[in-house]
């Protein structure tokens, strides 16, 4: 595994290059999030797909998948977005939250027959600053350790994923708390699904 340090607060278009360079070629990287150090692939690329979900044990024909993008505009080819719901997402994201959102047409092969995907745009100029590098979305998953305070230590989640994971940014001490994920599927009845991090202003 590659370790590529970015420092809080810096966006290194050098380091954010190469990690793109990697998920374009299916691979996995780990980085940061405004949550938890996130295991990520490229969303259009099924086998990098594939090759996530054994990492993390996971079986993306049952298991809810989510999308990382940039921003709302990039999000929008992926899941659809009526006037409420762009109204609350426009409210809370850049944030710590997972919405549910209707799927749209346009998904990758292992998302697809799914009625739902779930949207992330974090608080993370990492993170984002990767999405937009790819010109499209991350699937992305929260690491596992089996130590919850070693989940804030990158050295520690580089040493648990170091034969799995092709590079880690590591961007400083990460969370521990994951995204409060609200389902959006009825956006005039938003509904909290898990409380994580994150406050839901309805």
């Amino acid at each position: 595994m590659k370790i590529l340090k970015i420092y809080p607060g810096q966006v290194d278009e050098r380091h954010i290059s190469e990690a793109a360079r990697t998920l374009r070629d299916g691979g996995v990287v780990i980085f940061p999030t405004d949550t938890i150090y996130a295991l990520g692939c490229d969303a259009l690329n099924h086998r990098a797909i594939e090759r996530m979900c054994r990492i993390k044990g996971i079986d993306p024909e049952v298991q809810p998948l989510s999308l990382l993008c940039a921003n709302l505009s990039q999000a929008s080819e992926y899941v659809r977005i009526d006037n409420h719901a762009f109204r609350t997402l426009r409210h809370h994201l850049p944030g710590a939250f997972t919405f549910l959102l209707p799927a749209a047409l346009r998904l990758p092969k292992v998302f697809r027959g799914r009625k739902t995907i779930g949207l992330r745009v974090p608080d993370c100029d990492i993170a984002r600053a990767l999405a937009e590098a790819m010109q499209g979305p991350l699937m992305c998953t929260s690491v596992v350790l089996d130590d919850p305070d070693e989940l804030v230590e990158p050295d520690s989640i580089a040493m648990r994923y170091a034969t799995e994971a092709d590079v880690l940014i590591d961007g400083g001490h990460g969370g521990t708390i994951g995204s409060t994920i609200v389902d959006l599927t009825d956006s005039s009845a938003p509904e909290i699904v898990r409380e994580g991090v994150a406050e839901f202003e309805q």
